[in-house]
């Protein structure tokens, strides 16, 4: 009898411990999207996302309009852009984001484009190994809300001090966003801060097709 307690116990333990990890990661995801905190940095970022022959696509726009508001507030004297192009592509997301935030009145001086990453990890990379040959390190990150919590923590376990305004307006901004949304960044978070201290990098490859209705990087 004693036996059969014992082993009700560890299911009932490892069952608790199975539903607790995914709730504090979406717990984690939902903070960070709804209580954003922001301060003066060194470096504001924009992660990339679709562009269309040199024009953003309407998330990637957001992402820009969010990097210029702040920028314009103050908050960090230079943007940089990142994101490289997809197959077919004549430009890069990085470049078409520059070329964006110059014609929105952002000195060129003031833009550093980063033609690298198709994906969050090899885009944060980048952008941290340009800010270190710099000497700089605290950075702000504009991106989707649910997209924020995965960001920073990437950027912070390479050495940086980020913090992250999300997008106030677009398809992935809160009011638009879906559950689905804070469901596959909580998914690839969790993917990250496990699997990914292992090496393996499938943050940004969960099929969006079963989780997502939107294609976001």
């Amino acid at each position: 009898m004693f036996i059969f307690r014992f082993i009700r116990r560890v299911f009932t333990i490892i069952f608790l411990i199975v539903l607790a990890i995914p709730t504090y990661a979406i717990g984690k995801t939902y903070y960070a999207a709804h209580y954003p905190v922001v301060r003066g940095a060194d470096a504001i970022v924009v992660m990339g996302a679709a562009q269309f022959d040199g024009r953003p696509g309407d998330v990637l726009e957001a992402r820009l309009t969010e990097a210029k508001r702040i920028f314009d507030l103050g908050f960090a004297p230079i943007i940089i852009t990142v994101g490289s192009r997809a197959p077919g592509d004549r430009t890069t997301e990085a470049a078409s984001g520059r070329a964006w935030l110059i014609s929105a009145g952002v000195p060129a001086r003031k833009i550093v484009a980063l033609a690298t990453g198709r994906d969050t990890l090899v885009s944060t990379k980048a952008y941290v190994q340009e800010m270190k040959k710099r000497e700089i390190k605290n950075v702000i990150i504009a991106t989707d809300p649910y997209h924020c919590r995965r960001s920073m923590t990437m950027a912070n376990d390479r050495g940086l001090v980020a913090t992250c305004s999300p997008v106030q307006f677009g398809p992935n901004s809160l009011k638009n966003s879906t559950k689905r949304y804070l469901i596959r960044e909580s998914g690839a978070y969790l993917a990250y801060i496990t699997l990914g201290h292992f090496g393996i990098n499938i943050s940004d490859h969960l099929d969006t097709n079963k989780i997502l209705d939107k294609v976001v990087s």
